[in-house]
């Protein structure tokens, strides 16, 4: 991910799927890292500007995509693709023959079953997404667990004892570029979910249907 925006042509979004199993990490890092990690704090000066610079610069990407491969904690494996355009704009496919989506249009959020025509839906103003998805992110160091910096990764932890337990999410950096290779969530009992994200493109131009949601199915 780089601040370098160049456009394109629209991008129209591909085939996808997704288990509820595998669906699981995925809203569980989005929920996790929305609702404990973006709150401001004066706490731990040093280790949140650490922290800090890496959400400015996960916020100064308006428009991503990219590919994703999910290990579970069992070993099972799913892969699929992502698109992001910032402020309050997201959506997760999965690969066949999984039929989930999740899908936010800057007003509501929607996780979709297509095989059975089903749909949960959320406004965005009500759900941590929405901090993910703004203009700024504002990253409070009390969430903060731990920062580790090594020469070819730096590695970050989040919790919130309080809202998740001893739940954990680990989110992993390039160094250098502060883009991000992988996150794992880890839950109370110690299992772990992770993605690695591939192939990621920004400053993309981004079809605004890849974001719409049918209303009126699931008005229905």
């Amino acid at each position: 991910m780089t601040k370098t925006e160049t456009r394109g042509p629209a991008i129209e979004p591909g085939r996808a799927g997704l288990t509820r199993r595998d669906f699981v990490g995925l809203v569980a890092f989005v929920l996790a890292v929305g609702s404990s990690a973006f709150r401001p704090d004066e706490a731990e000066a040093q280790v949140s500007g650490a922290a800090q610079k890496i959400a400015d610069h996960f916020a100064s990407v308006k428009t991503m995509m990219g590919e994703f491969v999910q290990f579970g904690p069992r070993g099972e494996q799913t892969g699929g693709k992502f698109y992001i355009d910032r402020p309050g704009k997201i959506r997760f496919n999965y690969e066949d023959p999984s039929p989930m989506r999740v899908i936010s249009d800057g007003k509501s959020v929607v996780i979709g079953n297509r095989k059975l025509k089903t749909w949960d839906i959320y406004p965005l103003s009500k759900t941590p997404l929405k901090l993910l998805l703004a203009e700024k992110i504002d990253l409070s160091a009390k969430m903060v667990r731990n920062v580790k910096e090594e020469a070819d990764l730096t590695t970050i932890v989040l919790g919130d004892k309080s809202m998740f337990g001893d739940s954990t999410i680990t989110m992993m950096f390039d160094p250098k570029s502060y883009d991000l290779r992988q996150w794992t969530i880890t839950d109370a009992q110690g299992k772990d979910t992770s993605v690695m994200i591939f192939n990621v493109k920004t400053g993309v131009e981004l079809a605004p249907r890849i974001f719409d949601i049918p209303y009126d199915e699931i008005r229905k």
